[in-house]
Protein backbone atom coordinates (compact mmCIF):
# COMPACT_ATOMS: atom_id res chain seq x y z
CA UNK A 1 0.00 0.00 0.00
CA UNK A 2 1.29 3.42 -1.12
CA UNK A 3 2.01 5.92 1.36
CA UNK A 4 0.14 9.44 1.27
CA UNK A 5 1.92 12.76 2.09
CA UNK A 6 0.79 15.60 3.05
CA UNK A 7 -0.63 17.41 -0.09
CA UNK A 8 1.57 20.30 0.02
CA UNK A 9 0.32 21.92 -3.71
CA UNK A 10 -0.10 20.92 -6.82
CA UNK A 11 2.58 22.54 -9.17
CA UNK A 12 5.53 20.09 -10.20
CA UNK A 13 8.90 20.48 -9.39
CA UNK A 14 12.26 18.75 -9.75
CA UNK A 15 12.79 15.13 -7.90
CA UNK A 16 16.17 17.40 -6.38
CA UNK A 17 14.21 20.29 -4.91
CA UNK A 18 11.38 18.44 -3.47
CA UNK A 19 13.85 15.72 -1.50
CA UNK A 20 15.70 19.31 -0.55
CA UNK A 21 12.43 20.32 0.60
CA UNK A 22 11.66 17.27 2.91
CA UNK A 23 15.09 16.95 4.19
CA UNK A 24 16.16 14.11 3.25
CA UNK A 25 19.40 15.30 1.69
CA UNK A 26 20.99 18.41 -0.43
CA UNK A 27 20.19 18.81 -4.36
CA UNK A 28 23.50 17.54 -5.20
CA UNK A 29 22.83 14.67 -3.44
CA UNK A 30 19.58 13.68 -4.67
CA UNK A 31 20.89 13.84 -8.17
CA UNK A 32 23.42 11.27 -6.99
CA UNK A 33 20.45 9.15 -5.95
CA UNK A 34 18.66 9.88 -8.93
CA UNK A 35 21.89 8.60 -11.23
CA UNK A 36 21.72 5.32 -9.11
CA UNK A 37 18.20 4.61 -9.61
CA UNK A 38 17.58 4.42 -6.04
CA UNK A 39 14.51 6.87 -6.46
CA UNK A 40 11.05 5.79 -7.32
CA UNK A 41 8.23 8.16 -7.70
CA UNK A 42 5.03 6.66 -7.16
CA UNK A 43 6.52 3.57 -8.45
CA UNK A 44 8.46 4.56 -11.45
CA UNK A 45 12.26 5.11 -11.14
CA UNK A 46 13.18 8.87 -11.44
CA UNK A 47 15.63 9.86 -14.18
CA UNK A 48 17.70 13.14 -13.75
CA UNK A 49 15.20 15.99 -14.94
CA UNK A 50 12.07 14.33 -13.83
CA UNK A 51 9.28 16.19 -12.12
CA UNK A 52 6.16 15.29 -9.50
CA UNK A 53 3.78 17.22 -7.73
CA UNK A 54 5.07 18.33 -4.37
CA UNK A 55 3.02 15.20 -2.88
CA UNK A 56 3.96 12.85 -4.41
CA UNK A 57 5.22 9.24 -3.26
CA UNK A 58 8.83 8.99 -3.52
CA UNK A 59 10.51 6.06 -2.20
CA UNK A 60 14.92 5.81 -1.46
CA UNK A 61 15.83 2.36 -1.63
CA UNK A 62 12.16 1.38 -1.26
CA UNK A 63 11.81 3.56 1.83
CA UNK A 64 9.17 6.08 2.17
CA UNK A 65 10.68 9.98 2.22
CA UNK A 66 8.25 11.86 4.22
CA UNK A 67 8.56 15.38 5.10
CA UNK A 68 10.12 16.17 8.32
CA UNK A 69 10.66 19.23 11.03
CA UNK A 70 13.58 21.35 9.92
CA UNK A 71 16.68 21.47 12.14
CA UNK A 72 19.50 23.99 11.73
CA UNK A 73 22.24 23.25 14.16
CA UNK A 74 25.87 24.94 14.71
CA UNK A 75 28.51 22.20 15.69
CA UNK A 76 32.28 23.31 16.87
CA UNK A 77 33.86 20.06 14.94
CA UNK A 78 36.90 18.52 16.41
CA UNK A 79 40.19 17.54 14.53
CA UNK A 80 40.11 13.79 13.54
CA UNK A 81 36.38 13.33 12.06
CA UNK A 82 35.17 13.79 8.35
CA UNK A 83 32.35 15.79 6.84
CA UNK A 84 30.35 12.63 5.64
CA UNK A 85 27.22 10.58 6.72
CA UNK A 86 28.97 7.50 6.69
CA UNK A 87 32.88 6.22 6.55
CA UNK A 88 34.57 3.13 6.98
CA UNK A 89 37.42 4.22 8.40
CA UNK A 90 37.16 7.44 10.63
CA UNK A 91 34.41 8.82 12.69
CA UNK A 92 32.09 11.17 11.13
CA UNK A 93 31.01 14.25 12.14
CA UNK A 94 27.13 12.91 12.49
CA UNK A 95 28.71 10.76 15.11
CA UNK A 96 28.23 13.36 17.13
CA UNK A 97 24.82 14.39 16.99
CA UNK A 98 22.04 12.64 18.74
CA UNK A 99 19.06 13.27 17.42
CA UNK A 100 16.45 11.28 15.34
CA UNK A 101 16.55 13.41 12.48
CA UNK A 102 18.93 13.05 9.20
CA UNK A 103 21.02 15.74 9.18
CA UNK A 104 23.80 16.22 6.37
CA UNK A 105 26.77 18.84 6.80
CA UNK A 106 26.81 22.12 5.35
CA UNK A 107 30.15 22.27 2.92
CA UNK A 108 33.14 20.71 4.14
CA UNK A 109 35.58 20.67 6.33
CA UNK A 110 38.99 18.52 6.40
CA UNK A 111 39.81 15.79 9.00
CA UNK A 112 42.84 17.97 9.93
CA UNK A 113 40.61 21.48 10.20
CA UNK A 114 38.23 22.78 13.08
CA UNK A 115 35.63 24.57 13.75
CA UNK A 116 32.33 26.11 12.48
CA UNK A 117 29.92 23.58 10.46
CA UNK A 118 26.65 23.77 10.28
CA UNK A 119 24.14 20.81 10.17
CA UNK A 120 20.59 20.54 8.76
CA UNK A 121 17.93 18.61 7.01
CA UNK A 122 16.85 21.60 5.13
CA UNK A 123 18.32 21.60 1.31
CA UNK A 124 17.42 24.87 0.22
CA UNK A 125 19.04 26.79 3.24
CA UNK A 126 22.37 24.81 2.38
CA UNK A 127 22.37 25.30 -0.95
CA UNK A 128 22.10 28.92 -0.27
CA UNK A 129 25.21 28.96 1.84
CA UNK A 130 27.33 26.94 -0.16
CA UNK A 131 26.29 28.70 -3.50
CA UNK A 132 28.70 30.83 -4.78
CA UNK A 133 26.56 33.65 -6.32
CA UNK A 134 25.52 34.18 -2.76
CA UNK A 135 28.99 35.38 -1.62
CA UNK A 136 29.03 33.94 1.82
CA UNK A 137 32.14 34.35 3.68
CA UNK A 138 33.75 31.68 5.85
CA UNK A 139 36.85 33.35 7.89
CA UNK A 140 39.40 31.21 9.21
CA UNK A 141 42.24 31.34 12.13
CA UNK A 142 45.11 30.41 10.37
CA UNK A 143 48.19 29.87 12.54
CA UNK A 144 51.72 29.42 10.90
CA UNK A 145 55.10 27.70 11.16
CA UNK A 146 56.95 31.42 10.61
CA UNK A 147 55.84 35.14 10.47
CA UNK A 148 53.87 36.29 7.72
CA UNK A 149 54.76 39.73 6.66
CA UNK A 150 53.13 42.50 4.96
CA UNK A 151 54.32 41.66 1.23
CA UNK A 152 52.57 37.72 1.77
CA UNK A 153 49.56 39.32 2.71
CA UNK A 154 49.42 41.74 0.28
CA UNK A 155 49.63 39.14 -2.42
CA UNK A 156 46.71 36.99 -0.50
CA UNK A 157 44.60 39.95 -0.87
CA UNK A 158 45.35 40.35 -4.45
CA UNK A 159 44.72 36.67 -5.16
CA UNK A 160 46.96 33.68 -5.50
CA UNK A 161 47.08 31.68 -8.72
CA UNK A 162 46.66 28.17 -7.84
CA UNK A 163 46.41 25.18 -9.99
CA UNK A 164 42.78 25.04 -10.70
CA UNK A 165 42.29 29.57 -10.82
CA UNK A 166 42.98 32.38 -9.10
CA UNK A 167 41.75 33.64 -5.73
CA UNK A 168 39.83 36.67 -5.44
CA UNK A 169 38.11 38.43 -2.85
CA UNK A 170 39.99 37.33 0.21
CA UNK A 171 40.07 39.33 3.83
CA UNK A 172 42.72 39.41 5.99
CA UNK A 173 43.46 40.28 9.27
CA UNK A 174 46.35 39.83 11.19
CA UNK A 175 46.04 38.80 15.20
CA UNK A 176 49.94 38.41 15.15
CA UNK A 177 53.31 37.54 12.74
CA UNK A 178 52.01 33.45 13.13
CA UNK A 179 47.95 34.08 13.05
CA UNK A 180 45.92 35.41 10.68
CA UNK A 181 42.29 35.76 10.27
CA UNK A 182 41.38 34.87 6.58
CA UNK A 183 37.86 34.94 4.84
CA UNK A 184 36.80 33.44 1.66
CA UNK A 185 33.78 33.31 -0.63
CA UNK A 186 35.34 30.56 -2.64
CA UNK A 187 34.38 26.94 -1.50
CA UNK A 188 37.07 25.59 -3.57
CA UNK A 189 39.19 22.47 -2.22
CA UNK A 190 41.29 23.30 0.79
CA UNK A 191 41.57 26.54 -0.50
CA UNK A 192 43.32 27.87 2.34
CA UNK A 193 45.95 25.41 2.94
CA UNK A 194 46.57 25.42 -0.94
CA UNK A 195 46.95 29.07 -0.50
CA UNK A 196 49.70 29.00 1.81
CA UNK A 197 51.65 26.43 0.65
CA UNK A 198 51.96 28.59 -2.65
CA UNK A 199 53.60 31.02 -0.45
CA UNK A 200 55.86 28.83 1.28
CA UNK A 201 54.32 28.52 4.35
CA UNK A 202 53.21 25.20 6.49
CA UNK A 203 49.69 25.68 8.02
CA UNK A 204 50.12 24.47 11.46
CA UNK A 205 46.27 24.89 12.47
CA UNK A 206 43.37 25.72 10.41
CA UNK A 207 39.86 26.51 12.60
CA UNK A 208 36.41 28.24 10.86
CA UNK A 209 35.35 30.73 13.12
CA UNK A 210 32.62 32.51 11.28
CA UNK A 211 30.42 31.76 8.56
CA UNK A 212 28.52 35.16 6.98
CA UNK A 213 27.90 37.27 10.46
CA UNK A 214 27.81 33.59 12.43
CA UNK A 215 30.52 33.41 14.79
CA UNK A 216 30.94 29.79 16.88
CA UNK A 217 31.81 31.48 20.35
CA UNK A 218 32.39 30.38 22.98
CA UNK A 219 31.05 26.81 21.68
CA UNK A 220 33.22 23.77 23.33
CA UNK A 221 34.75 21.48 20.52
CA UNK A 222 32.36 18.39 19.58
CA UNK A 223 29.21 20.44 20.95
CA UNK A 224 26.50 21.64 19.14
CA UNK A 225 23.09 23.86 19.42
CA UNK A 226 20.10 24.96 17.86
CA UNK A 227 20.35 27.72 15.69
CA UNK A 228 18.16 30.44 17.36
CA UNK A 229 15.45 31.87 14.38
CA UNK A 230 17.52 35.41 14.20
CA UNK A 231 20.80 33.23 13.29
CA UNK A 232 19.18 32.09 10.52
CA UNK A 233 19.06 35.03 8.60
CA UNK A 234 21.66 36.94 10.37
CA UNK A 235 24.14 34.50 8.46
CA UNK A 236 22.83 36.35 5.08
CA UNK A 237 23.25 39.91 6.31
Amino acid sequence: MQEKFPAFNKKKLRIQKILSSRGYCSRRKAEELIKEGRVKIDGKIATIGDSAREDAGIYIDSKPVGKESKVYLLFNKPLGCVCALRDKKFKTVTDYIKLKQRLFPVGRLDYNTSGLLLLTNDGDFANRIMHPRYEILKTYLVKTNRPVGPKEIARIKGGIYLEDGKTSGLEVKQHSMHLLEVGTHEGRNRIIRRIFDKLGFRVESLKRIRIGNLEIGNLKPAAYRHLREEEKTRIFA
